[in-house]
């Protein structure tokens, strides 16, 4: 299970710059004076990932209205998460924590070593990079879109 603590409301957000689906890497920091919802998931093209990050597709209106960017992070690799991407028709950026293999996963306490990918780990972070709500699911545990939608009023 992960070794580091998540960060909490009120914690800075760890930093991170991953690649997207076109492999351009993508900066949190570079990302300051707006909000990030940073939305860790185990794997593209599974059933409960897929409903999710589906989920966060059809609200993204709400999320765009609150100022909100979204970065969905996996441990896959770019190429699967551009495939899931163009076949799913997600307009969310993806980033890749492939190598170092969850490393930005590690940084905000979601990865599990005993299988290699990132828990199911949310969290808001403000336009001046601190983190001002989170959940973390234990593995198998499907979030809540409605949680999600209330904690936009925090940024």
């Amino acid at each position: 299970m992960p070794e580091v603590p998540s960060p909490v409301a009120g914690d800075p957000a760890p930093d991170f710059t991953l690649p997207d689906t076109h492999g351009t890497p993508t900066q949190l920091a570079d990302l300051r004076g707006e909000a990030v919802l940073v939305f860790f998931f185990p794997f593209a093209f599974s059933g409960t990932c897929t409903s999710e990050l589906g989920e966060i597709q059809e609200s993204l209106d709400e999320f765009e209205a609150a100022g909100v960017r979204i970065l969905a992070v996996s441990t896959d690799p770019v190429f699967a998460l551009k495939a899931w991407q163009e076949s799913e028709g997600f307009d969310v950026d993806l980033l890749s924590d492939f190598w170092p293999h969850g490393a930005a996963a590690r940084a905000y306490g979601v990865f599990d070593d005993a299988s290699g990918h990132a828990l199911r780990g949310s969290f808001l972070v403000d336009a001046d990079g601190i983190v001002r709500w989170s959940v973390v699911n234990r593995r198998g545990q499907r979030r809540d879109l409605d949680s999600h939608l209330r904690a936009l009023a925090e940024v």
